[in-house]
Protein backbone atom coordinates (compact mmCIF):
# COMPACT_ATOMS: atom_id res chain seq x y z
CA UNK A 1 0.00 0.00 0.00
CA UNK A 2 0.92 3.41 -0.71
CA UNK A 3 0.77 6.02 2.02
CA UNK A 4 1.97 9.58 1.98
CA UNK A 5 3.27 11.36 5.15
CA UNK A 6 4.15 14.77 5.79
CA UNK A 7 8.04 14.78 6.90
CA UNK A 8 8.41 18.60 6.61
CA UNK A 9 6.65 18.80 10.50
CA UNK A 10 7.68 15.88 11.40
CA UNK A 11 4.35 14.66 11.78
CA UNK A 12 3.38 11.11 11.10
CA UNK A 13 0.08 11.57 10.09
CA UNK A 14 -0.28 9.16 7.07
CA UNK A 15 -3.36 9.18 4.37
CA UNK A 16 -3.91 5.49 2.78
CA UNK A 17 -4.66 5.36 -0.46
CA UNK A 18 -7.77 3.71 -0.03
CA UNK A 19 -8.99 6.53 1.89
CA UNK A 20 -8.57 9.15 -0.88
CA UNK A 21 -10.12 6.65 -3.16
CA UNK A 22 -13.24 6.85 -0.96
CA UNK A 23 -13.18 10.94 -1.25
CA UNK A 24 -13.19 10.22 -5.00
CA UNK A 25 -9.78 11.20 -5.19
CA UNK A 26 -7.90 8.94 -7.72
CA UNK A 27 -3.67 8.32 -7.69
CA UNK A 28 -2.05 6.79 -10.38
CA UNK A 29 1.58 5.91 -9.93
CA UNK A 30 3.75 5.35 -13.41
CA UNK A 31 7.46 5.61 -14.35
CA UNK A 32 9.61 7.36 -16.54
CA UNK A 33 11.51 5.03 -18.23
CA UNK A 34 14.86 4.79 -20.77
CA UNK A 35 12.40 4.99 -23.60
CA UNK A 36 10.51 7.72 -22.10
CA UNK A 37 10.23 10.94 -23.63
CA UNK A 38 9.58 12.44 -20.39
CA UNK A 39 12.92 11.71 -19.47
CA UNK A 40 15.08 15.29 -19.01
CA UNK A 41 12.14 17.39 -19.10
CA UNK A 42 10.46 19.51 -16.12
CA UNK A 43 7.22 18.80 -15.02
CA UNK A 44 5.81 21.99 -16.68
CA UNK A 45 6.47 21.04 -19.64
CA UNK A 46 5.14 17.13 -19.50
CA UNK A 47 1.68 17.26 -22.10
CA UNK A 48 -0.90 15.98 -18.87
CA UNK A 49 -4.41 15.54 -19.47
CA UNK A 50 -6.38 18.56 -18.43
CA UNK A 51 -6.91 18.60 -14.76
CA UNK A 52 -3.90 15.94 -14.29
CA UNK A 53 -2.16 17.05 -11.19
CA UNK A 54 1.95 15.47 -10.60
CA UNK A 55 1.89 14.54 -6.81
CA UNK A 56 4.88 13.60 -6.44
CA UNK A 57 8.22 12.29 -7.72
CA UNK A 58 9.77 9.22 -6.09
CA UNK A 59 13.47 9.05 -6.91
CA UNK A 60 16.02 6.12 -5.88
CA UNK A 61 13.30 5.89 -3.19
CA UNK A 62 13.04 8.96 -1.82
CA UNK A 63 10.76 11.93 -2.14
CA UNK A 64 12.91 14.92 -3.40
CA UNK A 65 12.57 18.97 -2.01
CA UNK A 66 9.78 20.29 -4.82
CA UNK A 67 12.08 22.39 -6.60
CA UNK A 68 10.67 24.01 -9.96
CA UNK A 69 13.69 23.55 -11.75
CA UNK A 70 13.37 19.64 -11.82
CA UNK A 71 13.31 17.72 -14.39
CA UNK A 72 12.44 14.16 -14.58
CA UNK A 73 14.70 11.37 -14.87
CA UNK A 74 15.06 7.57 -15.80
CA UNK A 75 13.76 5.27 -12.58
CA UNK A 76 11.85 8.21 -11.29
CA UNK A 77 7.95 6.72 -9.99
CA UNK A 78 5.46 9.42 -10.50
CA UNK A 79 2.27 9.44 -8.36
CA UNK A 80 0.10 11.69 -10.24
CA UNK A 81 -3.69 12.88 -9.63
CA UNK A 82 -6.08 12.76 -12.62
CA UNK A 83 -8.95 14.36 -12.86
CA UNK A 84 -10.41 12.72 -16.26
CA UNK A 85 -7.49 10.67 -16.98
CA UNK A 86 -7.21 7.32 -17.21
CA UNK A 87 -4.79 4.95 -16.24
CA UNK A 88 -4.02 4.03 -19.68
CA UNK A 89 -3.62 7.60 -20.96
CA UNK A 90 -1.20 8.47 -18.03
CA UNK A 91 0.97 6.01 -18.33
CA UNK A 92 0.96 6.43 -22.84
CA UNK A 93 1.64 10.23 -21.28
CA UNK A 94 5.01 8.62 -19.97
CA UNK A 95 6.29 6.97 -22.69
Amino acid sequence: MISFIEEATGASDTVALPRLSKAGVNVIETAVTPQSRTAGRAPGYVRLLEGSVVATIVRGGQLPVPDPAARFRHGDEILLVPHTATEQEVHTAFR
